[in-house]
């Protein structure tokens, strides 16, 4: 029997994701209806200019003031969506503070407070549901740690930010360079007017902490994971990675040690071959592929951002708190038992692509292998091309850590016939 009494619903940002929201919580409302058990209703809006003109949302619903809106007492859900640290931290624990589960698309705030956020839930008996935070409308937060909880994950490798695999994308398929496939992607509304937290790695590095803590039930905050960005990758990289049978892609890759006793978590451009399923992955999309003991491989795929798909992954979140709301229960909190440490970059075991530029003359490339012998880096293929004295040498190397590849690389750029070293990638999904 559906309950009648409404579960009422507080909206925190009115922006692409939260209008959205808003739409469907709207057009939809029958099918919410049937199944949550209750109808759900939208008690307010929060917005930072209530004189927009915003479709479908009555005027009397909108306010700025956000904090009076969470303070009500008779909101049973706030949805999250204007992303930041504050005022969202101060608005969530507020809410939960005063009867709210809440449901949250904060990626940079999860990252960042995750472990308070869920204490704070905890308290008070309350639901934080944050599936829109990664990957927008892909399933992903909840086979993580619901559908696998069963299982033992060692490895969450994914392309987690649509703007920079656009970007790669184009770069690649095109032969663009890095600068003119940002413009593209900016004219087309794939990339922000400061495309920095794209481009650098910072969200897809937010992403990656929450899905570590998840894969492997420890904390993992967003100082823990390593980022590089992509901004220095050329079309020259991706030559050579052809010539390998690669392609390039912004990873975000969490990861096990085969010994189990701690994890890592980094952001960086990589080769992948392209026999591997991440390397299919074309324009705006996101795909996250997951290896675990018992289920093996697993791959998820789609948008991975923008108003609808992220709105999805919200609305989603949303039908699950209502149920655990109308039958007094609450869904699976932070897991974080393990408490395995987080190893730093310069223990993490991966192949490299290295290319030198280099005299060419006699003798270099038995300088250049005799540094690499000497930290202990072995050498898998060595490619030499050279013209009117000056050369390049690509070496691409067995498994290493990135603290012995590090100074394998100090030390080339001391010999004298290595001229500059132009770029190191390393090479994963293997």
């Amino acid at each position: 029997m559906m309950r009648t009494r409404p579960l009422k619903v507080a909206l925190l940002g009115c922006g692409v994701v939260g209008s959205e929201v808003a739409r469907i919580m709207t057009t939809h409302a029958d099918d919410l209806a049937a199944r949550i058990g209750a109808p759900v209703e939208l008690a307010g809006v929060a917005v930072r200019r209530p004189s927009k003109v915003r479709e479908g949302i009555p005027q009397e619903l909108v306010t700025t003031d956000a904090t009076a809106l969470v303070k009500r007492g008779d909101i049973d859900v706030v949805v999250e969506v204007i992303g930041g640290i504050e005022p969202a931290r101060t608005l969530i624990t507020t809410a939960f503070e005063h009867g709210a589960s809440v449901v949250s698309a904060n990626k940079a705030l999860l990252a960042q407070d995750g472990a308070a956020l869920h204490a704070a839930a905890e308290e008070h008996g309350k639901d934080l549901y944050y599936e829109a935070a990664v990957a927008g409308a892909i399933p992903l937060i909840r086979p993580l740690r619901e559908s696998l909880a069963g299982d033992k994950v060692n490895r969450v490798l994914g392309i987690v930010n649509g703007t920079t695999n656009f970007i790669l994308d184009k770069m690649d398929n095109t032969g663009a360079g890095y600068q003119e496939a940002l413009d593209e992607a900016t004219a087309l509304g794939y990339a922000e007017a400061d495309p920095t937290a794209d481009v650098e790695g910072f969200d897809a590095a937010a992403k990656a902490a929450i899905l570590a803590g998840i894969a492997f039930h420890t904390r993992v905050r967003l100082d823990d994971v390593y980022r590089e960005g992509m901004t220095e990758v050329t079309a020259a990289d991706f030559r050579s990675a052809k010539e390998m049978g690669c392609t390039i892609k912004l990873l975000a890759i969490c990861e096990r040690a085969k010994d189990g006793a701690s994890v890592t978590a980094r952001v960086h451009p990589a080769m992948i071959p392209l026999s591997h399923p991440l390397a299919s992955v074309r324009g705006a999309y996101n795909a996250v592929f997951v290896e675990s003991d018992a289920a093996g491989q697993l791959m998820f795929y789609g948008p991975g951002a923008g108003g609808s798909p992220t709105a999805s992954a919200v609305l989603g979140d949303l039908v699950a708190v209502c149920r655990n709301r109308l039958n007094g229960a609450t869904g699976p909190g932070e897991s974080a038992y393990a408490a395995l440490p987080v190893s730093p970059m310069g223990e993490v075991v991966t192949r490299y692509h290295i290319s030198l530029d280099v005299a060419d003359k006699p003798g270099v490339l038995a300088q250049v292998a005799t540094v690499f012998a000497e930290h202990g880096v072995s050498i898998d293929t060595v490619r030499q091309q050279g013209k009117d004295g000056e050369a390049s040498l690509v070496v691409v190397t067995h498994r290493a850590s990135d603290a012995s590849l590090t100074g394998t690389v100090e030390a080339l750029r001391k010999l004298d016939t290595v001229r500059g070293v132009a770029s190191i990638m390393r090479v994963e999904g293997e």
